[in-house]
């Protein structure tokens, strides 16, 4: 019960705009090329959330001032990539796209057809009810079973249900999938980090794995898994100084390159092949 309660609370206070910030405040020392990114992602996550979830991208951003070994250029990739993950695609982010599509007098508007896993839609719902509704559907086996949805402006009852949908986003930040992508974003961040500390070389390879993760549905699953998998085989060992890996940017783009497969049995191979060559301490 008092879950629950805090479930209406925390929806209350972002609707009411309770934890929200007056005005966002930008990292100082920010080079020219990332404040550039940075303020039109605050403008996007701002649409996308709330003025708060803005806040914690350029608090994100922060750690990153003023690093060593890290070129305006990299900076800057890191704070696009980051706009990318904090604004995943969900149901909501569709229906809230949708909602902003210009009509066009005399055109029929178009129908989005989507795809999404029952697991998926579970988890775009607050923790209290999404994860007992996905112990159901894994317990009857039907977790990974997809279903259609229309997203449309057609008619007056189509607009209502986008506007419905696109509200949801106050319980984004208390659904399963966001604390999903809250945990990647730190461990991709952290990794970032570690690289700069102990692989210099391998700093850009470990940036740009954050396009491993896309989408929705099945691929987007498969590539937080594999993302996972090279992090935990080759990424974090070689900085553990466990595994020595001559050229780690190498081994992880040839780890990316290994196509996807529901267990993932291919690239545990092939991580196993790469570690074999490797020196372990």
């Amino acid at each position: 019960m008092a879950a629950f309660t805090n479930v209406i609370r925390s929806t209350i206070g972002e609707i009411a705009g309770i934890h929200d910030v007056a005005a966002v405040q930008y990292p100082a020392g920010l080079p020219g090329a990332v404040r550039l990114i940075a303020e039109e992602s605050v403008a996007l996550l701002i649409d996308y959330q709330s003025p708060a979830y803005a806040q914690l991208y350029c608090d994100r951003l922060r750690r990153f001032v003023g690093k060593r070994g890290l070129d305006d250029g990299l900076f800057a990739e890191i704070a696009r990539l980051l706009t990318v993950r904090m604004s995943y695609l969900d149901p909501i982010r569709i229906a809230q796209l949708k909602l902003q599509e210009p009509v066009t007098p005399g055109r029929k508007p178009v129908v989005d057809k989507r795809r999404f896993r029952l697991d998926e839609l579970v988890s775009s719902l607050p923790e209290i009810v999404g994860d007992p509704a996905l112990w159901v559907l894994e317990r009857i086996y039907c977790a990974h079973r997809t279903i259609p949805i229309r997203f449309s402006k057609a008619n007056v009852f189509s607009v209502k249900r986008l506007a419905f949908e696109a509200w949801l986003r106050h319980w984004r930040r208390l659904s399963t999938r966001y604390e999903m992508e809250r945990v990647w974003v730190e461990r991709w961040l952290h990794m970032i980090d570690r690289a700069l500390t102990r692989r210099p070389d391998a700093v850009e390879a470990v940036v740009r794995s954050a396009t491993m993760i896309e989408g929705y549905g099945t691929g987007y699953r498969q590539g937080m898994a594999a993302w996972h998998q090279i992090v935990d085989g080759l990424a974090k060992p070689a900085f553990d100084g466990t595994l020595v890996i001559a050229d780690l940017a190498e081994a992880i783009m040839r780890a990316r390159t290994v196509p996807r497969d529901p267990k993932g049995d291919q690239l545990r191979k092939a991580i196993g092949e790469l570690r074999a060559h490797a020196v372990m301490n």
